[in-house]
């Protein structure tokens, strides 16, 4: 028997309940880690998204893949239920090895594509909370633990790497704000983390099919590349298993710390790492995304995959 990469490993991914979040956590568990999975999202209630996924799905998803899932829920603009659930992991386990920062969910509050004196305020501050200060209150009580070993890693997951946003508008000004602001904090825990012999990498995956996203196209997992009448470019997308198998990479990597203050995408890593996604591709996103829809540069989908 050979021994799962992550086999022994504590991971914590806040915001697992859906799309990447799930997806990653999961992939961490296939990989062999102790994942506890985090967000608002529970068989008690649900988010102010109103959604059906829980948490408790996502624990039992990392179980079956072959790691031990944990599903714990935290409002991670609480700063109250985070430290409880940093010192809840501190008390079963000892150690965090891996720290995800994937909360989101503001699809609901975005306006797209109105100038800022068109923006509602309320909303859009909404946002950037949802966005940013769940992210920085979750690393503020979660790295003390993490830089107790070498070796620990944080990833900061967004939409867009560094160098694609900053040559991009993002159709808003407050989702423009929040994804530039996901990259650099992974950016400024980079130097942070140094010292401390570890490592904090901005990661987006490529066009993901989450759960919203296929109900968008009207389409199903099975059947996804119906969803090509509503958009062409979408047999670009990916499934959230791709980021997530690139996190789970990463995790794995005993040389992770050449990715110190990087932003990269799923399609960057799977190119280096060697994974898929589940079709066995490797889509390419975000090359894609700026070649041929923002670039004009003639190419098929094909070519990127």
């Amino acid at each position: 028997m050979t021994t799962k990469p992550l086999s022994g490993k504590i991971a914590l991914v806040a915001g697992a309940t859906r799309g990447a979040g799930r997806q990653i956590a999961v992939q961490l568990g296939a990989a062999g880690a102790t994942v506890y999975a985090t967000g608002r999202s529970s068989r008690a209630g649900r988010s102010e998204l109103d959604r059906p996924e829980t948490i408790e799905e996502t624990a039992e998803l990392v179980t079956a893949a072959g790691g031990t899932g944990i599903a714990v829920r935290v409002d991670h603009l609480v700063p109250d239920q985070v430290r409880d659930l940093v010192a809840r992991i501190d008390a079963e386990q000892g150690r965090l090895d891996v720290l995800v920062n994937d909360i989101w969910g503001a699809d609901h509050l975005v306006t797209w594509e109105k100038p800022v004196w068109e923006q509602p305020l309320e909303p859009g501050f909404r946002t950037l909370r949802l966005a940013v200060d769940t992210h920085i209150v979750t690393s503020h009580f979660a790295l003390p633990l993490l830089i107790r070993r070498p070796g620990g890693l944080v990833v900061e997951i967004g939409d867009g790497t560094r160098e694609y946003n900053d040559a991009h508008y993002r159709l808003s000004v407050f989702y423009d704000l929040a994804k530039t602001c996901v990259n650099r904090l992974a950016f400024t825990q980079a130097h942070e983390l140094g010292p401390h012999d570890c490592t904090a990498v901005a990661l987006t995956p490529g066009w993901i099919r989450s759960e919203f996203m296929l109900e968008h196209f009207g389409v199903t997992e099975e059947n996804w590349r119906d969803g090509a009448a509503k958009d062409p470019h979408f047999l670009i997308s990916e499934t959230p298993a791709y980021v997530g198998r690139a996190v789970a990479a990463l995790a794995a990597d005993s040389g992770r710390a050449r990715w110190n203050g990087k932003s990269v995408s799923s399609g960057e890593l799977a190119r280096v790492y060697g994974f898929t996604d589940l079709d066995g591709s490797q889509p390419d996103g975000f090359r894609y995304i700026s070649e041929v829809v923002d670039g004009g540069k003639p190419g098929d989908v094909a070519d990127y995959r």
